[in-house]
């Protein structure tokens, strides 16, 4: 498993990696201070299992950013970690297509909690899990998500933060290898979920 930590803080760079590192020892962590070295890393080490980036680097602003990675790797998850308020940003983040947005501000256990959900999905085969195998909580969210229910109707229903929704999404499209909210559900109805 290969990640990239793309940040051009030295001491924010490493403790990412460390934290990583310590999360999944095996996990070939390669540290880079800016985007113009993501493509020769990509040409050494191969294509990233997922990236984590900072929002606002030298090379590449925001929204650039991650389309640059996007375009590069179609496929692969990001998180954008950053000092940049969460406000405005985090809507863009995910409009420009990342998977996550983080502030740095938030508790290392806050970053481990979503890392771990990015190293397990990555080391999850890509075929698809019939739905008799997933979570109840994944079940509960395809029915949440065929009632036509928001991230933050799925949240109150649940309990549980919108960033905790976003990221059981996440994960459970990766499972059954859709791409959206409406693939999701007509897998689910096509499995005879509901």
């Amino acid at each position: 498993m290969s990640i990239f930590v793309i940040d051009d803080h030295p001491l924010m760079r490493e403790a990412i990696a460390a934290l990583i590192r310590r999360l999944s020892p095996t996990a070939n962590v390669v540290e880079l201070d800016r985007l113009a070295a993501v493509s020769e890393a990509a040409a050494t080490q191969g294509t990233p299992n997922f990236i984590t980036l900072e929002w606002l680097l030298p090379d590449g602003q925001g929204m650039s950013s991650v389309r640059e990675l996007r375009q590069l790797f179609p496929e692969v998850p990001i998180i954008v970690l950053s000092a940049a308020p969460a406000a405005s940003n985090e809507t863009q983040a995910l409009q420009a297509g990342a998977n996550e947005y983080l502030q740095k501000s938030a508790s290392a256990a806050e970053i481990a909690s979503v890392v771990k959900v990015f190293l397990n999905a990555t080391s999850e085969l890509a075929a698809p899990t019939p739905m008799e195998k997933l979570s109840k909580r994944q079940k509960q969210l395809l029915v949440l998500l065929n009632k036509g229910m928001s991230n933050r109707d799925i949240a109150e229903s649940l309990q549980i933060s919108e960033h905790t929704v976003k990221v059981h999404l996440w994960r459970l499209f990766r499972r059954i290898n859709v791409k959206s909210r409406l693939q999701a559900s007509h897998m689910a109805r096509a499995q005879g979920l509901f």
